[in-house]
């Protein structure tokens, strides 16, 4: 779990490392062609063999990326890659590095069998165009059936008389509706699947229609709601999961195919992990087993792809992937993206008293919650507003249509801005005080045993501090550092630069999670500050040093060993154990270090005076609170217009019945579809994203904040797996292809994207085209060709080309300006070019 600065490891998984050879000789003609590759990407007349890339001849990444991108083209080179380049960062070490070595003999390597992949053929216009029937209908159908359900629940529930009557009607639907909520799926699931069996089936095809069906009610089920209590266990358990004793899993990916998933006794699997238990590749649907022992561990944002499995007390570290074909053996303790055996054990946190009686109580008393408390109010919700405020139940009344008057008009758009900036303010009140109540009861480093009063505490501090609202419209900007204060942070003496961090930060504990003086963060930081085991947890203080940056996507760990002035790359794998990094970068899963910054970014980010300084932050204060404005404005547009929308079926009630109800639920979707989009495309209108490189004083970055902050991306996933995806994504300015095969892919950047033909992207993926460090910040263009696939989280940095035909693996990180060749195999972290038929095992032998 250590990130070192030239430790590569060498030997395949579960072998002992090889014996250390004498550095190799370069092959004649090696050296002097390297340099000759990297003195034309400088645009130099020529470069010194023993200069440092990134210290003496002034490279940064992307460079090096186009360097990686020129060797691989020359016939007379072997590949490079970025961690090559990285580990070995002059010339004369790389070409030596690349000189194969004398054989020594040595037993045969074990190697994977060979994959039994084929293409298939392509699912025709015609399935394409019936898919997307079929799925409307799908929806159409079950709208109706819970409109239906609905509407008669609502009438028996009015005809009560007296608030006691009214509240045991509303906890009797309450409870019937709930029950039925949670059957549907799984009583779907066995009616058109059955059991799932490891097999492939054509994107589009009827097959894949069904399994589309199941996919989208198994993740609507309510008791997904209870992630990490014994009822989800059981939920998986009815889907056909062989589920242990004692097992908890905590991740919100709910897996699919349930029949291939075999959980030991008291394994757990911890937050943001994915095992969907299927994969879409090259236009295929591929399902496979994914197999835990008894006590398993598998830590934080981690993916398990098809064919994995950990033996009995084995242990998987956070931010790290098992590729298809990868198997942990017992009480092995690997990390990495893909992974191998890691140099020590990964910790986690002492058991606990916890037996079945306790996680039976709590099971009982989340129900009796549930169906005694959130439920009544849930149902009984629209009668008290409608009975509350007349001006709208008058919709339901016989007569002239009130649709017509604009008094109607009037108090709509006033209810719609009572319900955004009235119950705001006092949800801040709420998060200035319980959370920092609650967290007194709990003392930092104590073991805890789950399911008791002190774990609900954690939880519900947990569910009250992150949200995801709020935390959109404070993040990039100076607010968001009050905001978090508010929710407990330390943050040290702030060096407020307007842009601390991002729009997205989730925490387990705030008033546990420390960030140094003058660090900065971009999106997608998770503060991970408790440790669970499958009896008991620990929260934690996690501190981040000072003077950091912290790119992407990072899950940091408590017990993380990084101190000041260190630079987290995107995806990192945050260290646990070994010396605390400083002054470092650090890249890749697992961890090494690379520099902490180049000159060009330093050029670009630093203000010369402290007077230039204020005046920036000024000006981008001023300019970040217009958009946060526009923010609200834009959510108090929607709700008004959902408000019509809802008054609007509720008038067509009176006449049509349930279907009027039906129907609103379907004008819901395509408003906030139609709303969402035009929003974005008249933020973008004037200025559009493009290629950029700027600091972050400049007018451009902030105009590209306010495109990442004001539309919204949500009402998205209504639409994964379906051919609408594609027909929104065009609509928001994405260059893409025909019969696009999106299952959750996020593109940050729409109109700088471009996806050809028949492209597979999986759940979870991301093509981001920008990228910021420190104070400095780049965008480019990047391109994915014509059936390419992008596995479950893989991350695409900017400006990248990615070839016809080429697949990239689950959890892989392509750096910027990455160029892969068509039809190829790629992963890792950083990614570079797998052999098809070794994939599982190729990156440990790197």
């Amino acid at each position: 779990m250590t990130g070192a600065q030239v430790n590569v490891p060498s030997s395949a998984p579960g072998r002992a490392p090889a014996a250390r050879r004498p550095p190799a000789e370069p092959t004649a003609g090696v050296e002097p062609t390297l340099a000759a590759v990297l003195a034309d990407v400088l645009r130099r007349d020529h470069v010194a063999v023993d200069g440092d890339f990134f210290r003496d001849l002034g490279a940064d990444s992307l460079v090096m990326a186009h360097f990686c991108a020129r060797v691989r083209k020359h016939s007379g080179l072997p590949p490079v890659s970025m961690r090559d380049v990285y580990a070995h960062s002059t010339v004369r070490d790389l070409a030596r590095a690349l000189t194969p070595p004398t054989p020594a003999a040595e037993p045969p390597r074990p190697r994977p069998a060979p994959s039994t992949e084929a293409a298939a053929a392509p699912s025709g216009r015609s399935a394409y165009v019936l898919c997307g029937v079929t799925q409307l209908l799908a929806f159409l159908v079950y709208s109706c059936l819970i409109a239906f359900a609905g509407v008669r629940g609502y009438e028996w529930i009015s005809a009560g008389s007296g608030v006691l009557d009214v509240y045991l009607r509303s906890v009797v639907f309450g409870g019937m509706a709930f029950l039925g909520l949670c059957a549907v799926p799984v009583l779907a699931k066995w009616v058109l699947i059955g059991r799932w069996k490891p097999r492939r089936m054509r994107i589009w095809s009827p097959a894949y229609v069904r399994l589309w069906v199941v996919r989208t009610l198994v993740r609507s089920n309510p008791l997904v709601l209870f992630v990490g209590s014994p009822l989800y266990t059981f939920y998986l358990r009815a889907l056909g999961a062989r589920i242990g004793t004692g097992v908890v899993v905590f991740s919100r990916h709910v897996p699919l195919c349930t029949d291939l998933l075999s959980l030991g006794d008291f394994s757990v699997i911890r937050k943001d992990c994915y095992f969907t238990g299927y994969r879409a590749r090259g236009g295929v649907i591929e399902t496979g087993p994914v197999t835990l022992g008894k006590n398993a561990v598998v830590a934080e944002a981690s993916v398990l792809d098809i064919g994995t499995s950990l033996g009995d007390g084995a242990r998987l570290a956070h931010a790290s992937a098992l590729h298809s074909g990868q198997a942990v053996p017992a009480e092995e303790h690997w990390h990495g993206s893909p992974a191998r055996r890691a140099d020590g054990p990964y910790p986690v946190v002492e058991a606990a008293s916890c037996g079945p009686l306790r996680r039976s109580l709590h099971s009982v008393t989340q129900l009796l919650v549930a169906l005694l408390v959130y439920l009544p109010l849930a149902v009984g919700g629209a009668g008290l507003l409608l009975a509350e405020a007349p001006q709208l139940s008058a919709v339901l009344e016989p007569g002239p249509s009130v649709l017509t008057t604009w008094v109607f008009y009037r108090d709509a758009l006033l209810i719609s801005f009572v319900l955004l900036f009235v119950v705001l303010p006092l949800g801040f009140l709420v998060l200035a005080t319980v959370p920092r109540l609650l967290a007194r009861m709990l003392v930092p480093g104590r073991v805890y045993p789950l399911y008791g009063f002190h774990y609900g505490v954690h939880r519900a501090i947990a569910l009250l501090t992150n949200r995801p609202f709020l935390t959109r419209l404070f993040g990039d900007s100076s607010a968001v550092v009050g905001y978090l204060r508010l929710l407990g942070y330390d943050l040290s003496r702030v060096e407020q630069t307007g842009s601390n961090f991002g729009t997205e930060v989730k925490h387990e504990a705030p008033c546990l999670s420390a960030v140094g003086t003058g660090t900065m963060v971009a999106d997608g930081l998770s503060v991970n500050n408790a440790e669970y085991s499958s009896t008991s947890f620990r929260v934690s203080r996690t501190a981040i040093g000072a003077r950091n940056f912290l790119g992407n996507r990072i899950a940091y760990p408590s017990q993380g060993r990084t101190g000041d002035n260190c630079l987290l790359a995107t995806k990192v794998m945050v260290p646990v154990d070994g010396k605390i990094r400083e002054d470092v970068g650090l890249l890749g899963s697992p961890s090494f270090e690379i520099p902490r910054s180049v000159q060009r970014d330093n050029d670009v980010a630093v203000t010369r005076t402290d007077g230039e300084l204020r005046a920036g932050l000024a000006a981008k204060n001023r300019h970040n609170a217009a958009t946060m404005g526009l923010y609200l404005l834009v959510r108090w547009g929607y709700a008004f217009l959902v408000t019509l929308a809802v008054s609007a079926s509720a008038e067509l009630y009176t006449s049509t019945g349930a279907i009027a109800v039906a129907l609103g639920n379907a004008l819901v979707l395509l408003i906030s579809t139609a709303y969402f989009v035009l929003v974005e495309r008249a933020v973008t209108f004037s200025h559009p994203p493009a290629p950029l490189f700027c600091s972050i004083y400049d007018l451009r970055f902030w105009r590209r904040e306010r495109f990442w902050k004001v539309p919204s991306e949500l009402f998205l996933k209504a639409f994964d797996g379906t051919p609408f995806k594609g027909l929104i994504w065009r609509s928001l300015g994405v260059r893409i292809g025909r019969q696009v095969f999106d299952d959750g892919c996020f593109l940050t950047e729409r109109t700088m994207v471009t996806l050809g033909d028949g492209c597979t992207l999986n759940a979870g993926s991301v093509v981001q085209c920008h990228s910021q460090e420190d104070g400095a910040f780049k965008s480019d263009r990047s391109h994915i060709g014509a059936g390419c696939t992008l596995g479950v989280g893989a991350f695409v940095h900017y400006g990248v080309t990615i070839g016809d035909g080429a697949v990239l693996a689950p959890d892989s990180f392509l750096m910027k300006g990455e160029s892969v060749p068509a039809n190829v195999l790629w992963g890792g972290n950083p990614a570079h070019q797998l052999a098809r038929d070794t994939a599982g095992c190729e990156e440990a032998t790197r």
